[in-house]
């Protein structure tokens, strides 16, 4: 089986990563058929495959992790993916052709099982079902490697990739924060120098939550690990915690930037963010953008948003400073929730607000703005 025949196996053209069998199965064609310029499902397939031709030519990659198991308490993250793309769509027709033209490959979307979040959770008997139910045509010693859960098909899909294609930026939209981990894991395998960034007002740094490895709760700490610690993980943003900064710096070997520091000086805090990566020996860094690290007064679509966050316009600067000053080896916008929306119109900001971050990043990764 080639890289590409994988590939087509394990992701689903954009805004489909989540089978569906009769309920929301028309509106979700009905979005696809949009987002591909389409007439039918036939061409949105034709379409998608095309795309997964290109991305070895890629500059820069958009991939959709619709997957929201690995979240906490409420749910709705899964619809993240599919209504960014389409918000990008509604604000700017044009932005995906120009996006694409400058180098931009959309892979569409990681195929998503809900009740699923990570091989290493599963049983083999589990694993075997789950692939006589998802590649019913493969068989023998192609059918045995394939994964089934989210996290695990994202991380095959993005070493598929990157192995035909190793300067490519990937860009994902969550999902839960949990999908960050496969973008590390696979982006350590040919980028061991890369640094994390992340905007989030919560650290995610339990080892293990509830016995579970990966989740929204642990990617970081794990994260950390797999760069090596030494500051090699800054967190911007953190204003939820049950233990202060110095615990966690203790800890973990985290830089941190609370949130209220950002608010009460964002030019030192700025300064002070720029300084850490630098001195930590980064040469890349992963800008992980959980969209609750900007105050909620902005982004409350998201399963735990919180005040006195971070405004958009220092997240952004963020971005390009420390792209800037390192260089930018991928990056997300994670835990939109549209369904989650706690304030009239706040589905619609939220969404907004993702889409530029969104674009932002896809200007770093291009070198240039579309």
């Amino acid at each position: 089986m080639t890289s590409l025949e994988e590939l087509a196996l394990l992701l689903r053209p954009a805004g489909g990563g989540v089978p569906l069998v009769s309920t929301g199965r028309a509106e979700q064609e009905a979005a696809q058929r949009l987002l591909y310029g389409a007439a039918g499902g036939a061409e949105v397939r034709e379409r998608f495959l095309a795309r997964l031709e290109r991305a070895a030519g890629a500059r820069a990659l958009l991939l959709g992790v619709p997957s929201d198991t690995g979240a906490g308490r409420r749910r709705g993250a899964s619809e993240g993916p599919l209504a960014i793309r389409l918000r990008l769509l509604e604000e700017d027709p044009e932005w995906f052709a120009r996006a694409e033209e400058a180098g931009l490959v959309d892979l569409g979307d990681v195929l998503t099982v809900p009740q699923l979040l990570h091989d290493g959770m599963l049983s083999e008997e589990q694993k075997a079902a789950s692939r006589r139910a998802l590649y019913p045509g493969v068989r023998g010693d192609d059918a045995a490697h394939l994964p089934v859960s989210p996290l695990s098909v994202a991380e095959r899909a993005l070493d598929l990739v990157l192995s035909m294609n190793r300067g490519a930026v990937p860009l994902l939209l969550g999902g839960d924060h949990s999908a960050a981990w496969p973008a590390v894991a696979a982006l350590h395998r040919v980028r061991p120098g890369m640094g994390i960034v992340q905007v989030d007002a919560h650290t995610d740094l339990l080892e293990e939550r509830l016995g579970v490895k990966y989740c929204y709760g642990t990617w970081s700490f794990h994260a950390n690990e797999l760069v090596g610690r030494g500051g090699r993980m800054v967190q911007v943003g953190l204003r939820a915690s049950r233990h202060d900064r110095s615990h966690w710096e203790r800890l973990t070997g985290v830089r941190q930037i609370w949130a209220s520091q950002a608010l009460a000086d964002p030019a030192a805090a700025l300064d002070e963010a720029v300084l850490a990566v630098r001195r930590s020996g980064a040469s890349s860094v992963y800008f992980s953008n959980d969209i609750d690290g900007t105050d909620d007064a902005f982004a409350d679509a998201t399963g735990t948003p919180e005040p006195g966050g971070l405004r958009p316009d220092f997240v952004v600067e963020l971005l390009h400073r420390v792209c800037a000053e390192v260089g930018l080896a991928g990056g997300d916008v994670m835990e939109v929730a549209p369904p989650l929306a706690r304030s009239p119109g706040g589905a619609g900001r939220t969404l907004s607000l993702a889409a530029r971050y969104l674009r932002e990043t896809a200007a770093v990764a291009l070198g240039r703005r579309v």
